[in-house]
């Protein structure tokens, strides 16, 4: 199954891009001030994975970081997508006609999308509610649209698990069913903390946090797969 060596290599690449980019640009705009034109934008003595000092949005929307975002975005929906026609092939070869592919590549593709609409208007400054509410609304789908494609693809490998075992390290799969039932119970308890105002630094820590766990999820993909000749 040449599709098997394909998802190992490329969620290893959905792990790192993203992860760079979000890091490099959090580098630049606490430690490199002097590479911002606008003074305003620099962003002084915070790790926002502990003490959620700033957004990901914040670090990544003004000038030069988003230099280094969008592109990395754009690259990072192109991967997903192609990771998840592959995770296609792959089930499809093992058993196909299962109940849940669709629904997995309509969330899977569908986050890669909205991925990809999130970047495009990132840095873009409107002063209205409704353009502001788009965004955010945006945003909230790529990470149920991620969160439940990921929640498919653990649930249906666990129903072929018999048929792939030679092909994976079972241990990892348990690892990613452990890590999207943890993000989903997160999701859940932390509805309440960012539907209200206030409790910014908590929401920003959240943020980071969680997107750091989303991601994870393609890195346990490449340790879950066996190379193939």
């Amino acid at each position: 199954m040449h599709d098997i060596n394909k998802v190992k290599s490329i969620s290893l690449w959905v792990f790192i891009v993203p992860f760079v980019a979000v890091n490099i640009c959090l580098i630049l705009i606490t430690q490199f001030h002097s590479l911002f034109p606008n003074q305003q934008d620099i962003i002084h003595n915070t790790f926002p994975y502990f003490d959620g000092g700033a957004s990901i949005s914040r670090t990544a929307r003004v000038f030069p970081t988003y230099w280094i975002f969008k592109p990395a975005m754009f690259l990072t929906s192109y991967l997903l997508i192609k990771y998840w026609l592959w995770n296609k092939n792959i089930i499809n070869h093992f058993q196909g006609n299962l109940n849940h592919i669709k629904k997995m590549m309509f969330f899977g593709i569908g986050s890669a999308v909205l991925l990809t609409i999130h970047s495009i208007f990132l840095g873009i400054k409107f002063d209205y509610d409704l353009y502001k509410l788009f965004r955010r609304v945006v945003m909230l789908f790529f990470i149920i649209f991620e969160i439940v494609a990921q929640a498919y693809l653990v649930f249906t490998l666990y129903k072929i698990r018999d048929k792939i075992e030679n092909y994976i390290n079972l241990k990892f799969l348990i690892a990613k069913r452990i890590l999207v039932t943890l993000l989903i119970v997160v999701a859940i308890i932390s509805i309440p903390i960012v539907s209200f105002e206030g409790n910014k630094a908590i929401k920003h820590a959240l943020e980071w946090d969680y997107f750091l766990g989303v991601i994870f999820f393609y890195c346990l993909t490449f340790f879950m797969w066996k190379k193939t000749n």
